[in-house]
């Protein structure tokens, strides 16, 4: 696509008196956000799980209207008025309310703000930092949680991790890179074809996701030296109720619900802490340090292994699909 040309094509979603509507439709770059200092052309994107509730109109995530969607892309910068960029730069974004009240990546064109973008690492093609996305972020600044509260693979208080939702963005790659780090990491998933690809992740074993998603009691069997918990609700209560003493649950997610029904008791009979993991805000030296891990820890035969590719026009079916639960692992969305 021509750098001057002032037409792109961008997966714009609206919502009036007509209802919702979400479509690949053509507009012209002075259209987009002034609020924003770089000037960037996405390669890539990619389909999170706020993606796919933005883009089935299945939760409130998109505060303006219209609005395009893509909470993350990756690419080349095309105009800068920042002081830590420049043309040619290549960019991985992630977050920061794009694709929510600022207009996102799911375009040929968007306007951002330089103090929002991490160079893309020299590991990682703008196809494979998307096949990450916020989702694989995610899991790192899991796991990055983990480790500061003292969580190792081997040593004193060394055990199983537990990591729910494993089939999905968050959970795999966390699978991924727990397993590369040496941890033992036990799998919770609701699809029981897809052990086979959790072991070749890493995983140990797999268990039934229906043991942690029903109502059970306040302190249960020790089991976890860890945990990474995508799901919420009675499997997030579940998990800290299973946890050893002094343990840690790092929660970043609530694909089961964003209530928490449990009690303080794994918190003061056993020492176990949760660790709350948000992406969307997190500074801009954490999102450094985890794209570094994500580089060094992160094997890129297994990202490949985990995703699947579609185009701008695919984008509203595949989010269909990942909201269904028909989705496993990554999905990377080419653009143009």
């Amino acid at each position: 696509m021509d750098a001057h040309n002032t037409m792109f094509k961008a997966l714009l979603l609206e919502k009036d008196d007509a209802g919702f509507r979400a479509g690949v439709t053509t507009l012209d770059t002075a259209r987009l956000p002034a609020a924003g200092d770089v000037l960037v052309q996405p390669e890539y994107s990619t389909l999170n799980y706020k993606d796919g509730l933005a883009l089935t109109n299945k939760a409130p995530v998109v505060r303006n209207w219209p609005m395009v969607a893509g909470i993350d892309g990756a690419g080349t910068v095309l105009e800068s008025g920042h002081p830590a960029w420049k043309a040619g730069d290549r960019f991985v974004h992630n977050g920061y309310g794009v694709g929510e009240t600022h207009w996102g990546c799911l375009a040929e064109r968007a306007r951002l703000k330089g103090d929002w973008l991490v160079a893309l690492p020299a590991a990682f093609t703008p196809r494979q930092a998307m096949a990450i996305g916020t989702a694989g972020y995610t899991a790192m600044l899991c796991v990055m949680a983990l480790e500061r509260h003292g969580v190792q693979p081997a040593g004193p208080g060394a055990g199983e991790v537990l990591v729910t939702g494993a089939t999905g963005g968050v959970g795999s790659v966390a699978v991924a890179v727990l397993a590369r780090l040496g941890y033992r990491v036990v799998a919770a998933t609701g699809k029981a074809a897809e052990a086979d690809y959790l072991q070749a992740l890493g995983a140990s074993s797999v268990i039934d996701r229906a043991e942690l998603a029903a109502p059970g009691k306040p302190l249960q069997k020790e089991r976890w030296a860890a945990v990474v918990d995508a799901v919420g609700s009675h499997t997030l209560v579940n998990a800290l109720a299973q946890t050893r003493y002094g343990g840690a649950v790092a929660a970043c997610g609530l694909a089961q619900g964003a209530d928490l029904p449990g009690t303080v008791m794994p918190f003061i009979l056993r020492n176990v802490a949760l660790l709350g993991v948000d992406s969307v805000m997190a500074p801009l030296t954490l999102r450094q340090q985890a794209w570094a891990r994500l580089a060094r820890d992160l094997d890129p035969a297994l990202l490949e292994r985990m995703t699947t590719e579609v185009s701008l026009e695919g984008a509203v079916a595949a989010a269909q699909r990942l909201m269904a639960g028909q989705v496993r692992g990554r999905v990377v969305v080419k653009i143009g």
